[in-house]
């Protein structure tokens, strides 16, 4: 299977806006990002050797929600030691990161200088 890259970043969110906004910023930031607008399409881009360093994932999305997406992730013994942060607006964040098991979590609407601090944090190093 596909080896992690310390510079890639798997970005799971529905909005087009959003999705494409984070895309932009990590690239900028010297980033390589691939992005999913939905729990399905992450794993399936996973599933074709896709192994990021950290996932950002939204929790509300179409098709496969962020809270089933990352159920199926942890039951994969090569998916699951792929760190995760949550991106959401929904309430009682803190408690569902804790329940998903996630390694962070960011509130909607994002600060871009946490988040590359987080990601830096869980090896998602620029070369």
């Amino acid at each position: 299977m596909g080896t992690p890259h310390a510079n890639h970043i798997l970005v799971v969110e529905d909005d087009d806006l959003t999705r494409d906004a984070l895309k932009t910023l990590l690239e900028a930031a010297g980033y390589w990002v691939t992005a999913a607008a939905h729990g399905q399409e992450a794993l399936d881009r996973l599933s074709d050797g896709e192994h990021p360093s950290v996932i950002l994932l939204d929790l509300s999305m179409p098709v496969m929600d962020g809270r089933t997406f990352r159920k199926q992730q942890l039951q994969s013994p090569l998916l699951a030691p792929i760190p995760v942060l949550l991106l959401s607006a929904e309430d009682n964040l803190a408690r569902t990161a804790a329940s998903l098991g996630v390694a962070g979590y960011f509130p909607k609407p994002i600060g871009i200088e946490m988040l590359l601090k987080a990601i830096h944090s869980l090896g998602g190093l620029v070369s």
